[in-house]
């Protein structure tokens, strides 16, 4: 459908409607884009984090394979918009939010994707500087920097991944969907790899299987498992929730629904669950073979030895990392930033202001343990971003059963343009399935301590993002078939 006078400040090419000659994303191309985004090293750390929680191994992939289960699902339905009408989320969310509105949904969600951005882009850096290590020796590391809590080398090699990855930025992502197609088969080969090796050095699954979790001061942590269950859940829902908005970003390219479907169903939860094994099960051999569990790959890496060996790691440890962090982390928060001002700012813009923001959140400080990781970030982001897809999703299935003016989502004026272009009943709407994990996450960061908040409100923020979503999209429902009437 060609736009009838689209606002120029609304629209330019990365942005508008992606023309049918454009949508070729096969079911295996969009299998493909989710195993480049799922294998790499955050999945990996969050199921090994789970080990070190507390939980044995079929509980912690069961955990991973069971959130991916539901978040599969916004996804796909997030997922039709974009294969229907060929809009990116910015687009997408300006019908519920408003042609202004849309800003803040999708500033909200870019924000996430520069932290992502920084945390992978971090863990490329320690997989070269593990590397040194091993080569040089450990006379490299010296002392910490003040203020940023890592040593000078550590600090250069994380700024020479950033640089790679800006050089790939500014050539432009045209060739996303080779790169991904071509870096899935080889990280699945890769993942297996790593767990044959865990499995030769454990001396089979028995062993590396059965090993204990970890030990707090002495004492086990196993068979505390519901009290790590349900916030793990909501952080597994929490580890995709920026996907399962943007989803359009990518869902715009595909031939139909069933391609869109179909590949997502496939690669999301299948290949997650595979990634999670493969991390749990290495992470649980480390015990049989280092005499504790060593969650993060590139701290292994630096321990397995053997300079081919070293050389193939990091350079699947590149591959995983590029092939997710250009996909999940740059494409969403450039259109974000586009959204701003279509009309001054390109893709090439908008994904170096996302490298520069992911620098400056000081990534290596969002993983400095398995509790943070997990329970601080995860979980907080994802009650966000929780409140913000039951919206999209109640406006778009809902209010307008699938239905939307394309033309107006492209104007300052008609449906979408409601008070001076932002929806008051989508702001109120997030800002109150918001509000209820707040003290809950103010205590989990540690701003404030248990003793102040109601216990209420701390069990709350277990299940955050279930409680924005669903909390938002009730309040979305009423209040727009109220406005309505």
């Amino acid at each position: 459908m060609k736009l009838i006078n689209p606002d120029p400040t609304l629209i330019n090419d990365d942005i508008a409607p992606t023309p049918k000659e454009g949508r070729v994303w096969s079911v295996f191309n969009m299998a493909a884009l989710w195993v480049g985004m799922v294998v790499c090293v955050p999945t990996y750390l969050l199921s090994g984090g789970l080990i070190s929680a507390g939980m044995n191994w079929w509980q912690a992939v069961l955990t991973v394979c069971l959130g991916n289960v539901i978040v599969l699902i916004p996804m796909i339905l997030n997922g039709h918009a974009g294969t229907k009408y060929g809009i990116p989320f910015p687009v997408f969310s300006r019908a519920s939010f408003g042609i202004l509105g849309a800003n803040i949904a999708a500033v909200l969600r870019g924000l996430v994707a520069c932290g992502w951005f920084g945390i992978n882009t971090w863990i490329g850096g320690q997989a070269i500087y593990q590397l040194l290590l091993v080569v040089l020796g450990d006379g490299l590391a010296g002392e910490a920097l003040p203020i940023l809590g890592i040593n000078l080398i550590q600090l250069l090699c994380f700024l020479l991944f950033w640089g790679i990855q800006v050089a790939i930025i500014w050539k432009g992502i045209e060739s996303i969907k080779v790169l991904e197609t071509w870096a899935a088969p080889f990280l699945i080969l890769m993942g297996l790899a790593l767990l044959a090796w865990a499995y030769v050095k454990a001396d089979g699954f028995g062993p590396m299987l059965s090993a204990p979790s970890q030990f707090a001061e002495g004492e086990p942590k196993e068979g505390q498992f519901w009290s790590v269950f349900f916030p793990s859940l909501t952080a597994m829902v929490g580890f995709w929730a920026t996907l399962s908005l943007n989803i359009p970003d990518f869902t715009r390219y595909a031939k139909s629904q069933r391609d869109q479907i179909l590949g997502q169903a496939i690669g999301l939860p299948t290949f997650m669950t595979l990634f999670a094994f493969i991390g749990v099960a290495v992470t649980s051999a480390t015990v049989v073979i280092y005499g504790e569990p060593i969650s993060d790959p590139t701290v292994l890496l630096g321990k397995m030895g053997g300079g081919f060996a070293i050389l193939i790691s990091l350079f699947a440890l590149t591959i995983a990392t590029l092939s997710t962090n250009i996909a999940a982390n740059v494409v969403s928060p450039a259109n974000a930033i586009i959204n701003l001002a279509p009309h001054k700012i390109s893709f090439r813009t908008g994904g170096m202001i996302t490298a520069g923001i992911g620098v400056a959140m000081f990534p290596w400080k969002l993983l400095a343990s398995a509790g943070s990781y997990i329970f601080t970030w995860l979980i907080g982001y994802s009650a966000l971003l929780g409140s913000i897809g039951g919206i999209v999703i109640v406006d778009y299935f809902l209010i307008r059963k699938t239905e939307l003016d394309l033309n107006a989502l492209y104007q300052r004026k008609g449906p979408y343009w409601y008070n001076k272009g932002y929806n008051p009943v989508a702001v109120v709407a997030m800002i109150l399935g918001i509000a209820p994990n707040v003290p809950g996450f103010l205590v989990q960061a540690g701003l404030v301590g248990k003793e102040s908040v109601p216990l209420v409100f701390q069990s709350i923020y277990t299940y955050a993002w279930f409680v924005g979503f669903f909390l938002s999209g009730i309040i979305y429902f009423i209040g727009m078939k109220m406005k309505n009437q």
